[in-house]
């Protein structure tokens, strides 16, 4: 079968340079699973270093073409390809609550949106692993006191530790994206439970963002806080101030409070 042709709509650019895709694979720790999903495989330029490693790679790709090129060309695929649309498709199909890992190189128009239906499984999700657009990789492992901090970042580093590996140039791909990429590696924390309600964190979180300019006073106003705990010095700063553990914290003070999940 013929090489697939990048569909724009899908936003895939193929990687063309195999020691990055063997250096996005090497990222994988391959400890407490054994079961790892890619996301997007294309034509497989990281699966094949997947496929050497000792756990069993699944793929999930919504490109028809894509997938039949991927079993005409991978016969250890056999039965591995799921051909449905990762945001829409429950995992635990085949996993069946077992841990994964997730890795690939993941189409810019989307991969926002993959991190946060990881997270939706990260009871399930102990590495994470992948390329994106260079910007949005750095947004999920920033820290606190920047532009870049944000809401991806905050709720990424509550249950992550974060880090930004190496930064990969378009001339890699094809076609050319207008931008650089970059590859980060997310490992679940030892202790990833939160000591306050899940939802209402995420709640404050987005909130906060959602008016980043203005001090958590004017910014958290919907929330019906009382008086009292608006007059908390941690009101006077804006979002971008806080750290992880200090929007756990403010979660805390806010439950306290009497607010119920949002």
């Amino acid at each position: 079968m013929e090489k697939v042709k990048a569909k724009k709509h899908l936003g895939q650019h193929f990687l063309k340079d195999e020691s990055i895709a063997k250096d996005i694979a090497d990222t994988l720790c391959l400890e407490g699973y054994d079961d790892v999903l890619e996301i997007g495989p294309g034509m497989g330029v990281l699966t094949k270093y997947l496929l050497d490693k000792p756990v069993t790679t699944y793929v999930v790709e919504i490109d028809t073409e894509s997938v039949e090129y991927l079993d005409a060309n991978y016969p250890k695929l056999k039965d591995k390809i799921i051909s449905k649309d990762f945001l829409r498709y429950d995992v635990n199909e085949i996993f069946a609550g077992k841990q994964f890992a997730i890795v690939g190189n993941f189409p810019y128009n989307i991969s926002t949106q993959i991190v946060f239906r990881m997270l939706e499984f990260k009871e399930q999700v102990p590495e994470f692993s992948g390329m994106f657009q260079k910007e949005v990789a750095e947004r999920i492992c920033e820290k606190k006191g920047t532009k870049a901090y944000g809401i991806l970042s905050v709720l990424v580093q509550a249950f992550y530790d974060a880090e930004y590996l190496f930064t990969v140039e378009p001339e890699v791909f094809n076609p050319t994206p207008k931008v650089k990429s970059g590859v980060l590696r997310l490992r679940r924390k030892a202790d990833y439970s939160l000591p306050c309600a899940q939802k209402l964190f995420f709640t404050v979180v987005k909130t906060a963002f959602q008016q980043r300019r203005k001090t958590l006073r004017n910014s958290l106003k919907t929330l019906n806080l009382s008086d009292s705990l608006r007059e908390d010095m941690v009101f006077n700063l804006r979002p971008e101030q806080l750290s992880v553990a200090d929007f756990i914290e403010l979660t805390q003070k806010i439950e306290a409070d009497g607010v119920q999940n949002q």
